[in-house]
């Protein structure tokens, strides 16, 4: 057995890259098989918020100790009361992750396998905090990833026909399940309405001859609510080999005007009356239009929007629009 000097890259870079495998350390693993001459290696990882510990394996299956094991500590199987003496473990412990590596090795010295497992911890700690850093990285990247999700934002880059170049997931997933935009035939993206077709295919053109070409928002539906604002592409990686022209903002309402409806009244305690006049305000409806909409005379509207202000705390429509569209109400 050639127990390999740390200085060397041969155990090391598999160690400090492994955790970005799938499945994680399988270099690492077969290697430290391949130089301890090994029956079995395993990485247990605890604290991993799964049901059951994460075990990493190469070669036999080798049950993990149950003792509680103290840090950087070389432990054989009899001092772990494991069937298999011939087992060596260490362990390391992060902030929220604990690691155990195991080899399992019956024809080789033991002795010469505890030396590099001593040798190995200050790497281990180093793999294990990284590991825990892309954990956290990970979850606040899917919190962050949710919100988008739940406020319905996604892109779309376009080239001068109005085909798709590229769009990102959340984009992708609205127009598989709205009618208002659709790939149509070559991929182009096609508007449920025509006019709003024709507006598009004009900008994109505008935007190719020109890419100082000013952004243009449309509104493409009104229940629910969905919004985009086309841009002169000034991202190369979102162009693609196929030169994209313009990208496309994309926000859409998840929710019904009768879902917001019911939702303003909880969040603001506000009366159903009150909740339709509100969304229409947010909407950018003067009070003479959102009134004729919803049947009220001006006076009674003005009366309610009053109400509707003190209630959210707004100090005008705009405070008012600002309140709704952007606070929690756009995650709903």
């Amino acid at each position: 057995m050639r127990i390999p000097n740390l200085g060397e890259t041969e155990l090391l870079v598999p160690l400090h890259s492994g955790m970005f495998e799938q499945p994680m350390w399988q270099t690492f693993l077969r290697l430290l098989r391949l130089v301890t001459e090994a029956d079995g290696v395993a990485i247990v990882l605890t604290g991993t918020g799964e049901a059951a510990d994460v075990m990493l394996r190469e070669g036999e299956p080798i049950d993990p100790p149950r003792t509680d094991m103290r840090v950087g500590r070389v432990y054989s199987g009899n001092d772990l009361a494991h069937p298999e003496s011939a087992l060596r473990a260490i362990s390391v412990r992060g902030d929220a992750l604990a690691l155990t590596l195991i080899v399992l090795a019956r024809d080789a010295p033991g002795a010469e396998i505890g030396s590099l497992l001593s040798a190995l911890v200050p790497h281990l700690q180093v793999a294990l905090k990284v590991l825990e850093s892309i954990d956290r990285e990970r979850g606040r990247a899917s919190v962050g990833a949710e919100a988008f999700r739940r406020m319905n934002f996604g892109w779309i880059a376009l080239d001068e026909r109005c085909r798709i170049v590229d769009l990102d997931g959340q984009a992708d997933s609205f127009l598989q399940r709205s009618g208002a935009l659709r790939r149509g035939p070559y991929n182009r993206l096609i508007p449920s309405s025509p006019s709003v077709d024709r507006q598009l295919t004009s900008i994109a053109k505008a935007m190719a001859a020109d890419s100082r070409h000013r952004p243009q928002a449309i509104n493409i539906g009104q229940d629910p609510w969905i919004d985009i604002l086309v841009v002169p592409m000034r991202i190369d990686a979102l162009a693609g080999e196929s030169k994209a022209v313009a990208v496309i903002y994309l926000r859409g309402d998840r929710s019904s005007s009768a879902d917001r409806h019911e939702q303003l009244v909880d969040l603001f305690d506000l009366t159903p009356a009150e909740a339709r006049l509100a969304w229409s305000l947010a909407q950018g409806l003067t009070i003479a239009e959102a009134a004729e909409a919803h049947g009220l005379t001006v006076e009674t509207a003005r009366y309610y929007s009053k109400r509707i202000y003190a209630k959210t705390g707004a100090r005008g429509q705009v405070d008012l629009v600002r309140n709704i569209l952007t606070g929690v109400l756009a995650l709903a």
